[in-house]
């Protein structure tokens, strides 16, 4: 995740608060997925953002989740996910996303 995306994170749990915002990711792959999960909800792991040691415990899910995909009208999903959501492992992303909401929420 990069430092403007942070700030903007920082920013609107700083006008909205937390439990106010829900944060969906698209990103590629089960590890990239997780330090962007790890980042708005235990703080930047990398320690060079603006969320460092910011745990700020936002609710995070995954673009292919199933919850999120039940939000989504399903002309919506095949135009702009459904050809990604065919080619990337979204159980291997679904299952680091959803740990480290497990992780924000045991230490919540």
């Amino acid at each position: 995740m990069d430092l403007g995306t942070q700030e903007a994170i920082l920013r609107l749990v700083n006008s909205y608060g937390a439990e106010k915002l829900l944060v969906v990711l698209g990103a590629p792959d089960a590890e990239s997925a997780e330090i962007a999960a790890e980042t708005v909800v235990l703080g930047d792991p990398t320690y060079a953002g603006p969320l460092a040691e910011a745990q700020l415990g936002l609710d995070v899910y995954h673009i292919l989740e199933d919850e999120v995909r039940a939000w989504i009208p399903q002309e919506i999903w095949d135009s702009q996910v459904g050809v990604m959501a065919d080619v990337l492992d979204g159980d291997e992303i679904a299952v680091a996303v959803r740990g480290m909401r497990e992780r924000g929420a045991s230490s919540a």
